[in-house]
């Protein structure tokens, strides 16, 4: 799902970290967004294969440094879709499970909605259409050994050292984990809530995900599995959506629906930064090395791009339009940012300007 955490999820995991606090969150001002509409990027777009009246589905991107690809799970199209980074080229992984599904009264087909980066060689991809975790070879684009859960994967996040696929499974309030090679279940994690977004920090041992449903943040021991801290990001009611850590210094970034906030790790999951971004947000990226922070909002139609600060507080260096509907963007080597825009059955891209 390198230092730059965008959904590579090839961590390298440290002993169990000591047991901090519970947050006691502090007050920070939110920075509003300071806009240049259109300075940095040209808007792009590419067109996925297999869309109907209802677009291409696409949940969480991924991407893949080492074959220099976006890969896209296409859910209703049974596929995914992997993506040259560069020419833009589209090459298909098929044969994915799908199913018919009925949510607030509107019918949908479901199926592949996430990957992460396994060992070289491998990329993980989950699917709702079965309830099952793939191995995919990423250079023949292939699926090899698949594992299949008794809940809807959501989030998946690879674990190097444990050579674990962490699973989040909101609809039965539960995380799983699954033996990397053979993919059965080692584990069942429940919660009182709904897991939305992951994060893995190998310097502490823990692993990061939301209760979207209790605006609460959990860190969990990778070695023990138990809670070791919650903490209070204060996104409101909408809840904190997806998660991206900058390792280093100790920073873990929420996605609220309008606004990025970033706690600080180290002291007890302190609100050190928070500002407001275009609404419609779920997921973020996150480039470490250059301490640089994008949130596609979905609602505004517009990606923020922000300077993540040694203090945790986050500063706007572009806001550019987009589409409506585009969400969930990753930011690729080159520096070009690919978010899922699923009705119009492509993604649109952001190519920086040449300076």
């Amino acid at each position: 799902m390198s230092t730059r955490l965008s959904r590579l999820g090839f961590v390298v995991v440290a002993a169990c970290g000591a047991r901090p606090a519970v947050d006691d969150h502090q007050d920070v001002t939110t920075t509003p967004a300071k806009v240049a509409p259109t300075a940095g990027y040209t808007k792009s777009q590419i067109a996925l294969p297999g869309g109907g009246s209802d677009g291409v589905m696409m949940d969480y991107l991924l991407f893949n440094p080492r074959t220099n690809t976006v890969w896209v799970p296409a859910g209703n199209t049974a596929a995914v879709d992997v993506v040259d980074a560069t020419t833009h080229a589209i090459a298909r992984v098929e044969g994915f499970a799908t199913q018919e599904m009925e949510r607030k009264g509107k019918k949908r087909t479901v199926g592949p909605s996430s990957a992460t980066l396994g060992e070289v060689g491998t990329v993980y991809v989950g699917n709702r259409g079965d309830s099952s975790v793939c191995a995919v070879d990423e250079h023949a684009l292939t699926k090899r050994t698949c594992g299949t859960l008794d809940s809807m994967p959501d989030g998946i996040a690879y674990v190097a050292t444990t050579h674990e696929v962490w699973v989040t499974t909101p609809r039965d309030k539960s995380l799983r984990i699954l033996d990397a090679t053979t993919l059965a279940q080692k584990a069942r994690l429940p919660f009182d809530g709904e897991p939305e977004g992951f994060a893995v920090d190998a310097t502490r041992g823990w692993f990061y995900t939301n209760l979207e449903d209790k605006d609460v943040t959990l860190a969990i021991s990778l070695a023990t599995h138990e809670t070791v801290a919650t903490w209070h990001p204060s996104c409101g009611e909408d809840g904190p959506h997806g998660l991206r850590l900058a390792e280093t210094e100790g920073r873990l970034l929420v996605a609220c629906s309008a606004e990025v906030h970033a706690l600080d790790v180290t002291h007890q999951g302190a609100i050190v930064g928070k500002l407001a971004v275009g609404d419609g947000v779920d997921d973020l990226d996150l480039d470490a090395a250059g301490h640089t922070v994008y949130a596609g909002g979905g609602k505004s139609a517009s990606l923020a791009v922000m300077s993540l600060l040694p203090d945790g507080s986050l500063v706007m260096k572009v806001q550019t339009p987009t589409a409506e509907g585009a969400r969930n963007g990753v930011v690729a080597a080159n520096g070009e940012v690919f978010l899922s825009h699923a009705k119009g059955s492509e993604l649109v891209v952001l190519i920086p300007e040449k300076k």
